[in-house]
């Protein structure tokens, strides 16, 4: 059997369902390279955090900075289907974060300062080798990203053990 591309997204819908999706995807994969990481994995998370912050203070997008952090999670997994998938659905993450972007442009401060502090976060809790908390800070960061999609009066589907 061939492998069945993803396909693009086609709706604000389509996005949200794509985002609960990463938020259980990902979360996992936060928790295993919280208890997997190497030194070398924790030290790739990072520079692809502080390239993402250095991008935005310059005025860059950053998308592909973003795209980065979360590959470097999935490398640091320690679990190579992970990092397939995140390269699997690089186009649909590109897609979603750009929307999103667009649909809450111009980005005040404050929510660019909110971003980098889940990003912080979630790497955090990968070098404190807590599982528990890379996971529910993964989740808490993409649950804000449907939030800023779909609004604050838009109640969040919450999948089993979505904090």
């Amino acid at each position: 059997p061939q492998a069945v591309p993803f396909g693009p997204l086609t709706s604000i819908a389509d996005v949200r369902s794509f985002l609960e999706f990463r938020c259980n995807l990902e979360s996992e994969m936060a928790a295993l390279a919280a208890v997997n990481h190497e030194r070398a994995g924790l030290a790739a998370i990072r520079s692809a955090r502080k390239a993402l912050e250095r991008a935005v203070a310059e005025g860059q997008a950053g998308i592909e900075h973003d795209i980065a952090f979360h590959t470097a999670i999935a490398q640091a997994s320690g679990n190579r289907f992970y990092t397939m998938t995140m390269n699997a659905l690089a186009e649909q993450t590109r897609y979603s974060i750009g929307l999103i972007r667009q649909l809450t442009a111009p980005r005040p401060r404050g929510r660019t300062l909110e971003i980098h502090a889940e990003h912080s976060a979630i790497e955090k809790a990968i070098a404190a080798r807590d599982a528990e908390s890379a996971a529910a800070a993964l989740k808490a960061h993409l649950g804000a990203g449907i939030l800023r999609l779909c609004g604050r009066d838009q109640a969040v589907r919450q999948p089993r053990g979505f904090p």
